[in-house]
């Protein structure tokens, strides 16, 4: 089969039977254009093959941009460092779901709808007490936030309009609240309720922190800190969660299942685990008399140690969102005047990122993944909170591209084909007719 590109389309040729087929050429805001193969089976019999779909366009979306050759991130064409600096989660999480940057008064609005969807369903507190005390939170976290469907269910009704927004408010409201119960429940601790007066990412730090018998003062170091994370991590275009939360959102599931869904799938350890195998990384090495000689180990080729944390599948410049990530670690550390090992141990990776011809050379940089692991881990939340943490943030772009699917008017059910290399059809051998 042989191809040629003419203005808006591109041709096909299939040397065998000699049909040609042209293919319109979609061009987006940014970024390249998109061969549409959509009659592509049904008039030449032949269909991609493009395992993990990195050359497929799955969706047309409003969203989110990257360009991972020029270190870009786009939030509905806002850059990443912008909102990080000057912008809030709410604030973001407003955009990501209307398109548009909020007024004072929409965003005044939006704060107070979302705090008063904070609390959960109080028989969830004992859906909680059936799981074992050293159950995952990420396995916690998948079962809660299945079951609101079984709690809520004046909100599952994907095709009104009214009740997608309302379902869309309870998970980003609810969502810090269940993750913050699932550390308490695996501590034995109390749950806390949250405290209408705090700010969302100051009522995740109380939740998760807080005891009945003291009072709990939010430093707003750490606040702003954990607010930045929340913002970092909302979106990533169509990355293996959020793509699960569309394909389920296809079969016209009810919201928190797709969210369910994507918890699920971020919870495998090539997507959502970076940052804890940051900090299993630095356990590794153990000490900062080590670093040269893991240094040595991570440039040869054929050791099977790798620095985790430095450079990215998708960023082949800087992550965008470390710089954002390095200032906040600095003033979290200083302000937690943070006394441990593994700190010392990370800033002397990093200081030898930033300076060694090779890791400058290969564009090796500590990644967004590096610099929050190190952040969790001096606020004090053990690893096994890390991917819960990146599911909290991720749960409003996980919303929005489901709000998104579910408004296009183009939108079908998700069925990937497949090469199938299994055996040709056999007749059926009785039992004891068999070899």
């Amino acid at each position: 089969m042989s191809e040629t590109v003419n203005g808006n389309s591109i041709t096909l040729q299939d040397n065998g039977s000699q049909k040609t087929l042209e293919l319109p050429l979609i061009s987006g805001t940014i970024g390249p254009q998109v061969i549409d193969i959509r009659k592509l089976y049904s008039e030449t019999g032949h269909f991609t093959y493009d395992p993990g779909f990195t050359a497929t366009g799955s969706c047309e979306s409003k969203i989110t941009y990257i360009d991972g050759d020029e270190g870009i991130l786009l939030y509905r064409g806002y850059p990443i460092e912008e909102l990080a600096e000057h912008s809030d989660f709410m604030e973001v999480c407003y955009l990501l779901l209307y398109g548009e940057l909020p007024t004072a008064e929409q965003k005044g609005k939006f704060e107070h709808d979302i705090t008063y969807h904070s609390m959960i369903h109080e028989q969830l507190t004992q859906f909680y007490r059936g799981f074992r005390r050293d159950a995952h939170p990420m396995a916690i976290m998948v079962g809660v936030v299945g079951a609101l469907s079984a709690f809520y269910h004046d909100s599952t009704d994907i095709n009104d309009p009214h009740q997608r927004m309302v379902a869309s408010y309870r998970l980003i409201a609810k969502m810090p609240t269940i993750a913050s119960m699932a550390y308490k429940y695996s501590q034995g601790q109390p749950f806390m309720y949250p405290q209408n007066r705090l700010s969302y990412a100051e009522n995740f730090l109380y939740t998760t922190f807080g005891v009945p018998c003291e009072p709990y003062e939010v430093n707003p170091v750490v606040a702003r800190a954990m607010d930045r994370i929340f913002t970092l991590h909302a979106d990533h275009e169509q990355n293996a969660s959020t793509s699960t939360v569309r394909l389920a959102g296809s079969s016209g599931a009810n919201p928190f299942a797709c969210i369910a869904a994507g918890i699920a799938s971020l919870w495998g350890p090539a997507h959502g685990g970076a940052n804890e195998a940051v900090l299993n990384m630095l356990e590794q090495i153990g000490s900062v008399d080590n670093v040269a000689q893991f240094i040595e180990k991570a440039k040869d080729k054929d050791d099977p140690f790798r620095l985790m944390g430095f450079g990215h599948r998708v960023y082949k410049n800087r992550d965008p969102r470390a710089t954002v990530m390095q200032k906040t670690c600095h003033e979290v550390l200083e302000i937690l005047g943070a006394k441990d090992p593994m700190f010392d141990l990370a800033m002397e990776l990093e200081r030898i990122a930033l300076e060694d011809e090779y890791f400058i050379e290969k564009k090796l940089y500590p990644n967004v993944d590096f610099y929050s692991g190190i952040i969790l881990r001096a606020i004090g939340f053990p690893t096994s909170m890390f991917t819960v943490l990146f599911a909290l943030a991720r749960t409003v772009g996980w919303i929005a591209q489901w709000k998104e699917m579910i408004e296009d008017p183009s939108q079908k059910i998700g069925r990937p084909r497949q090469l199938y290399t299994g055996p040709t059809q056999r007749p059926y051998v009785p039992v004891e007719q068999r070899a």
